[in-house]
């Protein structure tokens, strides 16, 4: 076989082996936040459906698959079913170039950060269809939510991306991870703390988690833009939400906590601890602190964070230079 033949192979082996991944993850990640959020309201969680509720969520994927789903007469019947596809479909393309191992890189390319910044903005135009075409007030509202939260909070988030790649010299996540050594004084948290909060609270926001959910406040807007969606037009939002929250976790644990390098037998298993453990506690934000009002979402962002990423990118820009 020639060269590119391989390649191809390889590139449709990575696919399916991240779709396997995501449907594995966002099954044991809805069974745990369940459980999360049961123990920090003090009460079980799932516990009827399979050994301690462990089915639970099998049985809640079957029922979605068993909902018809339903266009409200006035929507746009191109953009109401074009807007759940475009949520879920990027979101494998941006696991690809995320090295989880030594040699458990999907797709080695050089860009590979920038490609992932680049395709996640996708997200945010598929909630804007999903608002625009459902011919809903309260979809329209979360849809307009969406757009000002992302536009906002992916400044700051870049700002401190940059900031970690002036030291790192590369936009090649497993270069990132090859130049962090396997303690934790060895990894770019040590040496960008405020990036890294910068990066995490933004990661948040980015994916309206709790207490940025305001695109989808159910007690405001009944559900916002996913309002008029039934069966898995809903269901694929909701994976898309999970696996983004894979993504900048998986991100995360690259760019500032050594990604698969530990203090004894590196591996991709390193890479998942340090990922779930973000995503506890992003589970853990979720049921612990309330909702911000709007205004308040975006003066943290304008007032705070983006001033905090300039004067972090401009110091990390004045010590590379003088050292």
């Amino acid at each position: 076989m020639s060269f590119d033949e391989i390649q191809l192979i390889r590139m449709i082996v990575a696919v399916v082996a991240t779709a396997l991944f995501v449907a594995a993850s966002v099954i044991f990640l809805v069974y745990l936040e369940r459980k999360v959020a049961g123990h920090v309201h003090r009460r079980p969680g799932p516990f009827e459906v399979g050994p301690h509720g462990m089915l639970q969520t099998v049985a809640d994927a079957v029922k979605l698959l068993s909902k018809q789903p339903l266009k409200p007469d006035g929507a746009d019947p191109v953009l109401f079913w074009l807007a759940p596809i475009a949520a879920f479909a990027p979101t494998l393309l941006l696991l690809l170039p995320i090295p989880f191992g030594p040699i458990l890189t999907g797709f080695e390319v050089n860009l590979g950060l920038l490609l992932i910044l680049a395709f996640s903005g996708i997200n945010v135009l598929a909630l804007c269809l999903a608002g625009w075409g459902s011919d809903n007030k309260w979809a329209m509202l979360g849809a307009a939510r969406s757009v000002a939260q992302a536009v906002g909070y992916e400044i700051p988030l870049l700002l401190a991306v940059l900031a970690v790649t002036f030291t790192s010299g590369t936009l090649n996540l497993s270069e990132m991870v090859a130049q962090q050594g396997p303690y934790p004084w060895h990894w770019n948290i040590m040496t960008q703390p405020l990036a890294f909060f910068i990066y995490f609270v933004c990661a948040v926001a980015e994916t309206n988690r709790n207490p940025f959910d305001l695109p989808e406040a159910e007690s405001e807007l009944t559900a916002g833009f996913h309002t008029e969606y039934s069966g898995m037009g809903f269901g694929l939002f909701f994976l898309a939400e999970y696996t983004n929250m894979i993504v900048v976790c998986s991100v995360c644990t690259a760019l500032f906590l050594g990604g698969w390098q530990g203090p004894f037998l590196p591996g991709f298993w390193w890479f998942l601890a340090k990922m779930y453990v973000l995503l506890l506690v992003m589970m853990w934000f979720r049921w612990t602190f309330p909702r911000l009002r709007f205004d308040q979402l975006l003066n943290l962002n304008w007032k705070w964070l983006l001033p905090l990423s300039l004067l972090n990118l401009l110091g990390t820009a004045l010590v590379m230079k003088l050292f």
